[in-house]
């Protein structure tokens, strides 16, 4: 999945929405505990299991569009809800947050943020209570998904905090775990967060997957999708935004070693602009024994191509 580029204006407006919560909780030091904001907003949270659905069944029944009963027989959208393999769900209309309670409890606390975050996005709300999956369009929901991603961010790592503190450092992939634990968040998230925000104008790109040595490769790995999550810096994008996942994965590939674990290697690359200019970028992959997290960072230019 690649990360999406928002719109300056929603993020303005998120960022503003960040900043209440921010200003409502003291302004909080990391690691921020979700359940004062949870407080503050009036926000219930329940967890639910694929393999215990009364929760499911309870919640749903109850649940309205515009005034009008979704389902009559709940037990269908639990049966969804195990279909699609969903591990998170924010009902507007009763304020509830439902957790899959079978999830790491990392992966619980990135998913209860990013339904926090469509519950503070002022414009979700009616799309999510006037629209079905039928009828919100993949592109929509997309949007919608990804706003609710960088709201979350925002919440988990407290806004400008994060930033002034990553961006004061050299940017490698030991800031990012250090970090980590600091706001008490993943590993993956905080790749993405540093990789979008703490940039500091330069470009940086970021890949999450699995292991990169083909002789580590599991039996399913998709050569046309070799990554879980393929993260751009806005600068990145701009001026590099013509480099594909599989292009960048194939040079981690070609300097990672095969270690079971810790750092897979780290190299010198030279990529090309979209003008065919030659930039110099430092690469490294660090891999912890589930997924492999490539940073790739610019250092230089390195002059124009030969005609």
């Amino acid at each position: 999945m690649k990360n999406v580029a928002l719109d300056t204006r929603a993020l303005h407006d998120i960022d503003d929405q960040v900043a209440k919560i921010m200003r409502g909780l003291g302004n909080p030091t990391p690691p921020l505990d979700l359940r004062v904001v949870r407080d503050l907003l009036r926000l219930d949270r329940q967890y639910y299991s694929t393999t215990d659905d009364s929760v499911l069944r309870e919640t749903f029944s109850r649940l309205k569009v515009a005034g009008l009963q979704v389902l009559k027989r709940p037990t269908l959208l639990a049966d969804a809800v195990r279909t699609l393999s969903l591990k998170a769900l924010y009902l507007p209309d009763q304020k509830r947050i439902l957790l899959d309670k079978d999830l790491p409890l990392l992966k619980h606390r990135w998913n209860e943020a990013h339904e926090i975050g469509h519950d503070i996005i002022p414009w979700h709300e009616g799309m999510m209570l006037g629209d079905t999956l039928e009828t919100l369009t993949p592109s929509c929901h997309e949007i919608m998904e990804a706003e609710a991603n960088y709201a979350a961010g925002q919440i988990l790592f407290l806004a400008g905090r994060f930033v002034d503190e990553a961006t004061s450092e050299v940017p490698s992939i030991e800031l990012i775990r250090r970090l980590g634990g600091v706001y008490g968040n993943t590993i993956t998230s905080t790749l993405w967060r540093f990789t979008e925000q703490a940039s500091a104008g330069r470009p940086m790109v970021a890949m999450v997957s699995g292991h990169p040595h083909r002789a580590r490769r599991k039996p399913d790995f998709d050569p046309v999708n070799p990554c879980r999550y393929f993260i751009e810096s806005p600068e990145f994008r701009t001026r590099f935004g013509t480099l594909t996942e599989q292009q960048l994965f194939a040079i981690a590939a070609g300097y990672c070693g095969s270690q079971s674990g810790g750092s897979l290697g780290q190299s010198d690359i030279i990529l090309l602009d979209r003008n065919g200019e030659r930039h110099l970028f430092i690469f490294e992959t660090f891999y912890n024994r589930y997924e492999a997290l490539t940073l790739g960072i610019w250092s230089r230019a390195h002059g124009a191509i030969a005609g």
